[in-house]
């Protein structure tokens, strides 16, 4: 996945012709598509958790042993870091780097609140009632959040994280990255929180998040 949101973001930039617009709505039609086809090739593995606020709130409905979130997290941060390198090296960019791109100030990081809670709100609206169509509805929103938000919706703790590891279109100043990963959790959290109101009549546990997946595979 991070291989998609760098690459494409470097891809967008050098073809763009210096238009900030045409490299951003190349960076958001390839994550969001991206998406889709990892979900739709993991979820049967690990439910496509590739994201540790998902991956919390999954737990905290019963849905995810807490025993195994700390492998999941692991996952995510090592799979986040080495998606950058990856793209680093595919457009022949230093492979380690920090970035120095300012996504500072309070509308940012409401932002991300408001991106991670529109993300776990259609991930728990769909997956309880319509869990086929969650690949397509999280791409499709990703997809519509990267231009509805000043932060261009991170809403991945993990995807954050390593985002500040690349200098390039799609990097985020490392000073910057608590910001965002508090309101990413403060966002998902209330999302859950709201969902089992919304739907009082749902079991006490979540059966799956993203989508249905063995239990047993620990991945």
């Amino acid at each position: 996945m991070l291989a998609a949101v760098v690459g494409s973001g470097i891809m967008g930039e050098r073809l763009a012709g210096g238009n900030v617009a045409i490299a951003l709505l190349a960076n958001t039609l390839a994550t969001g598509a991206a998406l889709i086809a990892l979900i739709l090739a993991f979820g049967p593995v690990s439910g496509a958790h590739f994201n540790p606020a998902v991956t919390l709130a999954d737990a905290s409905q019963g849905g995810l042993p807490w025993a195994r979130v700390p492998g999941y997290i692991a996952a995510q941060l090592a799979g986040a870091v080495v998606g950058v390198w990856v793209a680093h090296l595919m457009f022949a960019e230093p492979v380690f780097m920090t970035s120095r791109h300012v996504r500072g100030g309070v509308a940012q990081v409401f932002s991300e609140c408001v991106a991670t809670f529109g993300l776990l709100a259609v991930i728990w609206g769909c997956s309880r009632r319509r869990s086929e169509a969650v690949p397509f509805a999280v791409g499709a929103y990703i997809t519509a959040a990267y231009w509805f938000t000043a932060s261009t919706s991170f809403a991945n703790p993990a995807v954050t994280f390593a985002r500040a590891l690349t200098d390039t279109f799609a990097g985020i100043r490392p000073a910057d990255v608590p910001g965002f990963v508090v309101a990413q959790l403060l966002g998902a959290a209330a999302a859950t929180l709201l969902f089992r109101w919304l739907v009082p009549t749902l079991p006490e546990t979540a059966d799956e998040v993203v989508v249905p997946h063995s239990r047993g595979t620990i991945q």
